[in-house]
């Protein structure tokens, strides 16, 4: 049966217009500023960012700590990150001063610089946010050569596997795949459970691998279609993986909670996945989590660790903001080391810091912590540039579903689809 991704496989040099359409009214209407500073008290910095429990302490600390030169104000933004960055770039677009700072999911970095709507950090703020951060996170906020925010948590993804059913956690994807297909003689769970649903999920994935192959998918001053020949490598890799016969029958569909579920049931062998799953499976299954040990990401070639693709988010400076010094003090201060220890400890976000996962109190919370610093340590990004969105959705059709991917042909269309994407230039006003 031939769905909408069907078509979309095989259609020639689809142009990409998707982010720009959806969002094409609402930049037309202005939104008031809000927050405005109260008459002879000091400024009032606004911070948009994601629900996160525990940040109204870390708020509260730099208020503190600020004795009256400025008061932050954490405003919530919607859970979903596709949610938060339409209320963003509407705002930014009309020009509101009433946000200050903002917190962007590392793939927007770009889009807003190249949009003229963050400040680039430059002088003794640049030097005391490269300073001690991890190099990855740190690529993920810079466009062209400059740095317009401050990483303020990462993320990587771990392979997950149970140590009952396996001696030595495998290296690469083939020998995951057969270890499985072992297990799977055996009558044992097998399953090697992750994201294949049509979304960024998906994308990260496929871009991990890339990486892991030496490939890119676009040029690295990401401004050209590339996939080249590791590209093409990680196409066979993920239809190999799709149609090995390990995978779960939902693979297809699955994104990150539903998996860690299947595999919190014990469905599973092997489990690609963020660390969130940890705490999670502590609590809901702890007879099943003390048989669970972690491993670096699975890489394509023997000898060669996985190449992680990193998320988390970063603070940026809006350009209309009416306090940008003090603005700029208050990311600081957000995403300092001893913010990102508590933000780590008690909301579970990796830091950017490298010195932070040398400290002591990081030990109950990430006993997994040297793991994700390796990673970290030789890390991948998606692809740097601001037409990132559009990027990611055509690729997702393109991969979706992964046993259907023809690597040649599939590579192909890419490189002429994401092409179409980079001409877009994402979502500017």
């Amino acid at each position: 049966m031939t769905n909408h991704v069907d078509q979309a496989r095989h259609r020639r040099r689809p142009r990409v217009r998707v982010a720009a359409a959806a969002t094409a009214v609402a930049l037309l209407a202005p939104l008031a500023a809000c927050g405005s500073d109260e008459a002879g008290g000091p400024p009032t910095i606004n911070l948009y960012y994601g629900p996160e429990q525990n940040l109204q302490q870390v708020v509260d600390d730099c208020n503190a700590e600020a004795q009256g030169r400025y008061r932050i104000v954490y405003r919530t933004l919607p859970r979903e990150a596709d949610d938060q960055r339409v209320q963003m770039v509407r705002r930014l677009a009309a020009e509101d001063s009433g946000m200050d700072v903002l917190g962007l999911d590392v793939t927007w970095t770009q889009e807003f610089a190249s949009a003229n709507w963050i400040r680039e950090w430059t002088g003794q703020h640049k030097a005391d946010v490269e300073q001690g951060t991890l190099a990855g996170p740190l690529q993920t906020a810079t466009y062209e050569d400059r740095l317009y925010a401050a990483p303020k948590n990462t993320n990587v993804q771990l392979l997950w596997y149970r140590k009952d059913l396996v001696e030595q956690p495998p290296t690469t994807f083939d020998e995951m795949i057969q270890q499985a297909q072992d297990l799977k003689s055996q009558g044992k769970p097998y399953r090697v459970l992750t994201m294949g649903a049509q979304y960024e999920g998906l994308v990260v994935f496929y871009n991990t691998l890339v990486a892991s192959a030496g490939g890119n998918i676009v040029s690295p001053d990401g401004k050209r279609a590339e996939m080249d020949e590791g590209a093409v490598r990680a196409l066979e890799t993920l239809q190999r993986f799709a149609t090995s016969g390990v995978t779960s029958p939902s693979f297809s569909n699955s994104a990150e909670d539903p998996v860690r579920l299947e595999f919190q049931s014990g469905n599973g062998a092997f489990q690609l996945n963020w660390p969130f799953v940890y705490p999670a499976m502590q609590e809901a299954n702890p007879e099943l989590a003390q048989q669970v040990g972690w491993a670096r990401y699975p890489g394509v070639d023997p000898g060669t660790p996985g190449k992680v693709t990193v998320g988390g988010y970063n603070l940026a400076v809006s350009a209309h903001s009416q306090h940008p010094e003090e603005s700029f003090e208050a990311a600081a201060c957000l995403r300092n080391e001893k913010n990102q220890k508590f933000s780590a400890i008690n909301d579970g976000v990796p830091p950017t810091i490298e010195a932070v996962y040398d400290d002591p109190e990081m030990d109950e919370a990430y006993p997994m912590k040297e793991t994700i610093l390796a990673e970290l340590q030789d890390a991948a990004t998606r692809p740097l540039t601001p037409a990132y969105q559009n990027i990611s959705t055509v690729m997702s059709a393109y991969l979706s579903p992964p046993s259907a991917i023809r690597p040649q042909q599939t590579a192909e269309e890419l490189r002429g689809a994401i092409a179409d994407a980079l001409e877009s230039k994402g979502v500017l006003p």
